[in-house]
């Protein structure tokens, strides 16, 4: 019988990895070395600073290619001694295991790579299995997923779906997956007037009032009701400053930041025209000069309901007994780019102690997950 690769063990030996953006700390390594004596043909695609690691077992350009996606970069830890256990130990406490990373995501790359290592070796597909490892998703994920698919373009390297392995369930294992996000970006607003005394406003120009102003237009009225598949658009006022430390000056200057999540209703571009037009609009009225930057992290998408998320969502009911929902909700994540590759969802562990203190996961909900993944490549490759 062949010896089945244990991705708790895998899970711990990522842990005692210290790597935090943009740091590799090992964990690549670790998982480059398992894969090549699996059988998997590795490749580092490091790019401005950060590592990456492409894997593949099959024959390049196979008709079916299917690909997992995921980062062994994990967010700092804080305050240590806020810890109750070593963030980089990995121990198991009445089995649990405590680290930073323990549940994004470093348990859920060691479960799909011990469901591939352990799939291509008992019942070798007609196809390929990758795996598209990186360490740059919790920074600016620019050299990150992204370098990867730069790279597989150029190499005609091609997944033809993709799962990535974020934790995707709110509550219980297996009661959420995602099959699209939302976007997001950030406007930082910088507006420019004229100081002067707090006692004599008309000879000044007040940026803050038109700071006031312009956030209160932009909060006044929702962007959408909501569609289909997404809940209503977003936008939080993060931030409001001038640094003025005198209660009678009138600063020449301020700053505020805005971010909005979107559905697919908006797109980055409409959104930057949006906001750029009330901006103007304020200046107009108020003689303040005010300028936008603005970055878009992502753009909305979804990937339509149909027999790839069907497939997936059995395999969780068939291990589980939950039929997950089908969800746009949260943050941002690496599918982002990966949709502009091939259709993508996204399941994973329960996420309730991500980047906290203590972050931890139960062992047996790995296991449960690595289960998950050796179902789908068994019903994909079927």
């Amino acid at each position: 019988m062949t010896r089945q690769t244990d991705p708790v063990q895998l899970t711990a030996d990522l842990i005692r990895c210290p790597s935090v953006t943009p740091a590799e700390g090992g964990a690549l390594s670790v998982l480059e070395a398992l894969l090549s004596a699996a059988g998997f043909v590795c490749t580092r695609v490091d790019r401005g600073g950060i590592a990456n690691l492409f894997a593949r077992w099959g024959a390049r350009g196979a008709n079916r290619s299917f690909g997992f996606n995921g980062h062994t970069d994990v967010v700092p830890v804080g305050d240590v001694s806020a810890w109750t256990h070593d963030p980089f130990g990995a121990e198991v406490v009445d089995g649990i295991l405590y680290g930073r990373g323990a549940t994004d995501m470093k348990s859920g790359v060691a479960a799909f790579a011990a469901a591939a290592i352990d799939f291509v070796q008992a019942t070798p597909p007609d196809g390929a299995v990758i795996l598209a490892i990186t360490g740059d998703e919790e920074g600016d994920a620019v050299d990150g997923t992204v370098a990867l698919l730069d790279w597989m373009a150029e190499q005609g390297e091609v997944m033809t779906h993709c799962l990535v392995g974020e934790p995707t369930c709110p509550n219980e294992m297996g009661d959420m997956m995602k099959i699209g996000r939302r976007g997001s970006m950030t406007c930082w607003f910088t507006a420019t007037g004229k100081q002067g005394h707090s006692a004599y406003p008309h000879r000044a120009k007040n940026p803050m009032t038109a700071l006031v102003k312009l956030l209160s237009r932009l909060d006044a009225a929702p962007l959408d009701a909501g569609t289909d598949h997404f809940d209503a658009s977003t936008l939080a006022i993060t931030t409001i400053d001038c640094g003025n430390p005198a209660n009678n000056v009138i600063p020449a200057r301020g700053t505020a930041t805005v971010n909005i999540r979107f559905n697919d209703l908006h797109s980055g571009a409409s959104l930057s025209e949006w906001l750029r037009g009330h901006a103007t609009a304020v200046m107009q009225e108020t003689g303040v000069e005010i300028a936008c930057r603005i970055q878009i992290s992502g753009e909305s998408f979804l990937t339509p309901p149909g027999d790839f998320s069907a497939m997936v969502a059995r395999a969780v009911q068939a291990e589980t007994g939950r039929t997950p929902e089908y969800s746009t909700s949260g943050g941002t994540s690496d599918a982002r780019f990966v949709k502009n590759h091939c259709p993508v969802v996204e399941f994973g562990l329960v996420g309730k102690t991500m980047h906290q203190v203590d972050e931890n996961v139960p062992v047996e909900q790995i296991r449960q997950l690595k289960s998950i993944y050796a179902r789908i490549l068994s019903d994909y490759f079927a």
